[in-house]
């Protein structure tokens, strides 16, 4: 197509300089060229000149240009070689004029390129699901989340239906993509690392293999299945009872919790405190957990607990319930300064944090090494790029998905001994970094301390501001509010 447009043959041969030529053919701005050499947006671009060019051999039609962009590798060596196809230069385009229907095509693709390209590399629109990060967060706050910061991630499945994530519109099982083409995790250049107490959105880990029913997905995690007495670790017998969907990593389920631990931190809990690095770690002004309350047998006022505790009693069905049939205990769900305000009153005896016990379903799931509960958890280290782990008995269930399914190695045991990669092996290096996520409502939140490390390669990016807000009613005073 070049050589019939006049330009030599050893710059028509020439990879990415050829668009220049291309460029200064068709009388665009030389600007474009440099746009076009930006990953994922260059594509756009270079589609677009090929388009004007094609234009430039007098094929104008809306079919011309879909061939051009759908069939390149057909149509245009097509152009190039027949003979019934001619350069026609600038007079291709003088009596050329868009139809009202082809204005509005050519609108409504620009605007669906413009909005996933800034939907997928600067910012995305997110609603908040579920009470994990309250009052923080409320269920139906929108947000934006920053893309820019982290550094946004080239799609890894890049064939999706535009504006949604993981399913089409109107369904909660049908996927939105399809794993035709799979590109490796690239990530672009970041502003800075991620800090603790950023509240990031991430793939969620364990969210890779579901069951596709609307009431497993990842509410109730492929993986905590698979374990429960019915099924015992039986991966075909699970497959044969349930349908089974794998995501990529960049389909899996959206997750929003407060990065309380960064790579090579320290983490544990301790009555239901947690401390990093040996330190307590912030609490947010408006984070919940459980307290046991005691009183002397005098009610708590509606009117008090709705206006001075925060708490709305229609929706707090969870709250205000007798512990173990004690007379006048309960397990109220609340912030510090709502607890600190109860103990003020005369006739509350205590005010205590409340501990779950229960052993046996928290990160890594072995209650041999780990007999570990939600308010008693660790201590642990969070991996690091470049660590060196050792294999043994021991320590395993920390780091097997890590080995396995994070970072795509082959994990198994023989005799003694542990083989990876098909050879034998006491240590591994990690191959990236991973971080700690947990929701601001500690009692109802299902975060880290079930699932275990959230790796870099799944983090999405920052949330960053409250855009709108409703219940009932529009939340006005929540609207523009930054998170923090």
């Amino acid at each position: 197509m070049l050589v019939k447009a006049g330009v030599d043959k050893t710059k028509a041969i020439i990879p990415i300089y050829n668009t220049w030529e291309l460029v200064k053919l068709c009388n665009i701005s030389k600007g474009w060229f440099w746009i076009q050499l930006i990953p994922i947006l260059g594509q756009f671009v270079t589609l677009w000149i090929s388009i004007i060019f094609v234009m430039h051999f007098k094929r104008v039609s809306l079919l011309h240009h879909t061939l051009t962009v759908l069939f390149p590798f057909i149509y245009l060596p097509y152009l190039g070689f027949s003979n019934n196809e001619k350069w026609h230069g600038a007079e291709a385009l003088v009596h050329y004029h868009k139809s009202m229907s082809r204005e509005w095509i050519d609108a409504a693709v620009f605007a669906v390129v413009a909005a996933t390209l800034i939907r997928t590399f600067l910012f995305e629109a997110y609603v908040i699901p579920t009470e994990s990060m309250e009052k923080t967060l409320l269920v139906n706050d929108f947000l934006f989340v920053d893309k820019v910061t982290f550094g946004a991630r080239v799609p890894q499945t890049p064939l999706a239906f535009p504006f949604v994530h993981n399913t089409l519109p109107g369904s909660v099982t049908t996927q939105s993509y399809l794993k035709w083409i799979q590109l490796d995790y690239t990530r672009l250049p970041k502003l800075r690392e991620i800090n603790r107490n950023d509240v990031v959105v991430f793939n969620f880990p364990a969210g890779d293999t579901i069951i596709n029913l609307p009431e497993f997905g990842s509410k109730i995690p492929y993986y905590d299945v698979l374990r429960s007495p019915e099924f015992n670790g039986d991966r075909e017998k699970l497959t044969a009872q349930y349908p089974i969907l794998v995501h990529p990593i960049d389909k899996t389920d959206n997750y929003i919790k407060r990065c309380v631990a960064i790579p090579g931190d320290k983490l544990e809990v301790k009555k239901s405190v947690l401390y990093i690095n040996d330190q307590p770690a912030l609490v947010a002004k408006d984070a919940q957990t459980e307290y046991i309350v005691v009183t002397n047998g005098k009610p708590i006022p509606e009117d008090y607990i709705e206006d001075s505790l925060g708490i709305n009693i229609a929706e707090a069905t969870m709250d205000f319930q007798p512990v173990d049939g004690r007379p006048n205990t309960y397990k109220i769900n609340m912030t510090a300064g709502a607890a600190n305000s109860l103990r003020s009153l005369s006739f509350v005896q205590s005010v205590s944090f409340y501990e779950e016990n229960t052993v046996g379903y928290t990160f890594p799931n072995d209650v041999v090494h780990f007999p570990w509960t939600i308010d008693n958890f660790g201590a642990i280290r969070i991996p690091k790029k470049g660590d060196i782990i050792n294999l043994n008995d021991s320590t395993i269930e920390l780091y097997r998905r890590l080995i396995c399914t994070y970072e795509g190695n082959t994990l198994s045991k023989n005799s003694s001994q542990y083989i990876l990669n098909g050879k034998a092996a006491s240590t591994y290096t990690v191959k990236q970094n991973y971080y700690w996520m947990m929701g601001d409502n500690r009692h109802r939140s299902q975060d880290s301390r079930f699932w275990g490390y959230v790796p870099e390669t799944h983090i999405v990016g920052k949330a960053s501001l409250i855009w709108f807000s409703y219940s009932k009613s529009v939340r006005w005073n929540r609207l523009f509010n930054l998170i923090n």
